[in-house]
């Protein structure tokens, strides 16, 4: 993978990731209020195990993080997971 890019569709309530700027996953949420709740998370069977999820994930949280204000919920286990194993974003859930 050369070039990844995550990109909020707000339009389809998804950040999605492109890699070389071709689609390959996206994680859909809903949002209300100051809290954006991630519910689903999938990757193009062709990007599996290459970390497309984990940048996909992160991207968006950053993406979350430099709006201010919002809170993070998640009912998407991939998700919930990946902020256990990075305690760092954990913060992204108590404002």
């Amino acid at each position: 993978m050369s070039d990844l890019e995550v990109r909020d569709n707000p339009d389809e309530s998804r950040f999605e990731v492109y890699v070389d700027g071709r689609p390959a996953g996206s994680t859909v949420y809903q949002l209300a209020d100051d809290v954006i709740l991630f519910v689903h998370t999938e990757v193009d069977d062709a990007y599996e195990g290459q970390g497309v999820g984990s940048d996909l994930v992160r991207g968006a949280l950053d993406q979350v993080r430099a709006r201010e204000g919002l809170r993070v919920a998640a009912t998407c286990p991939f998700v919930r997971a990946w902020m256990r194993k990075h305690p760092d974003y954990l913060d992204l859930t108590r404002r």
